[in-house]
């Protein structure tokens, strides 16, 4: 059980050494691989962001500087597990199956993004803050009453923790003894309101001890760190020892939307801070360089892969065909109700009269 002294786990530090703990046990390609989704997932989030200022997306959120804990908790699951996530998990989606191009394709407001991977449980993201919750605990109810060998992971960030459904889903979770892993990424920032304004608790890990269950807070700059808190969780959680509440302290160097100014409650020298010296793909870097596992040349060889994949995927993101009114209204239930039906006729209405201008 989690103690309100409890410190905040870290193996790999700043430097990129080994501070403290063991080293999971991780191949070496491994390392290599997902060193690469990371650098990929930073590379996907600038053409993101460039993609949305030329106004070919309609929004985009960003994840930089959010890659070690997105892709060291994702690379815990197997197939067959469930995630849920919100609007700013795009690189732990895309690691566990999402098309990059239908990420894309949400964006830019194309009902297509929103379909889902075939064989992948993960369903659309939620843009409603902590609605997920809830759902998860309950997905994970179901996985234990059907006895399946199965796993939840439910991502959101700090300012979920001071909705209604955080706490309810917690708690249904907890008295079920759920198979399920809560991650809360701690960017430090709900829009622009600091972690320090939402609550008076210390961590947000320790709000575990209300529902009686474990929490644990991990430096989420730290591959190695979030992945073996993650492990140990899922773990347990298949394990039948029901669920965790992980914190994971990182931060958002970007807006929190494409919609927002963050220079203007951003202190610009916390935030350098975090970009030059908590940056968690260039620790990845330095660590798996100290091993000769990864070198400058293969650096720039992934970059250049890198870009070409992302331009393939632009590519065929913008040649998909928009999404017309009728089908977004024809995709809601099988049977139209009169209040949908009503809108189709306002949007046949408004159609029209466009096209008799």
């Amino acid at each position: 059980m989690l103690s309100e002294t409890q410190s905040t786990i870290q193996i790999l530090g700043e430097d990129g050494t080994i501070r403290n703990g063991e080293v999971p046990e991780l191949a070496d390609e491994r390392l290599r691989e997902l060193y690469f989704w990371m650098i990929f997932g930073r590379q996907f989030d600038e053409r993101g962001l460039r993609l949305q200022r030329q106004g070919r997306l309609g929004t985009f959120l960003s994840f930089a500087g959010q890659e070690a804990s997105q892709i060291g908790s994702a690379a815990c699951l197997e197939d067959g597990d469930w995630m849920w996530r919100t609007y700013r998990d795009n690189l732990a989606s895309m690691f566990f199956g999402q098309r990059p191009k239908d990420l894309l394709l949400s964006f830019a407001g194309n009902g297509e993004g929103g379909r889902g991977t075939e064989g992948v449980n993960m369903p659309p993201m939620s843009l409603q803050i902590a609605s997920q919750i809830p759902h998860a605990a309950g997905c994970a109810w179901a996985q234990k009453l059907k006895g399946e060998d199965r796993v939840t992971m439910c991502y959101f960030g700090d300012g979920a923790t001071s909705e209604g459904d955080f706490h309810e889903g917690m708690n249904f979770a907890a008295v079920n003894n759920v198979p399920a892993v809560f991650f809360c990424q701690n960017n430090q920032w709900a829009i622009s309101l600091p972690v320090q304004r939402q609550m008076a608790s210390q961590t947000i890990s320790q709000k575990a001890i209300a529902y009686g269950i474990e929490g644990v807070r991990v430096d989420g700059n730290d591959l190695l760190g979030v992945y073996s808190v993650v492990r140990r969780a899922v773990e347990g959680a298949r394990a039948g020892e029901g669920p965790t509440l992980i914190e994971a302290v990182t931060y958002r160097l970007n807006p929190h939307s494409t919609a927002d100014d963050h220079t203007r409650y951003h202190d610009p020298e916390v935030r350098e801070q975090w970009a030059a010296d908590r940056d968690p793909v260039h620790r990845v870097r330095t660590f798996l360089e100290g091993r000769e596992l990864w070198s400058e040349a293969e650096e720039q060889e992934a970059l250049a892969d890198i870009k070409t994949r992302l331009d393939e995927i632009v590519n065929e993101a913008e040649s998909t065909p928009e999404t017309t009114v009728e089908e977004l209204i024809d995709g809601v239930f099988s049977k139209p109700t009169p209040e949908l039906e009503r809108q189709r006729a306002l949007s046949r209405k408004f159609a029209a009269e466009r096209d008799n201008k």
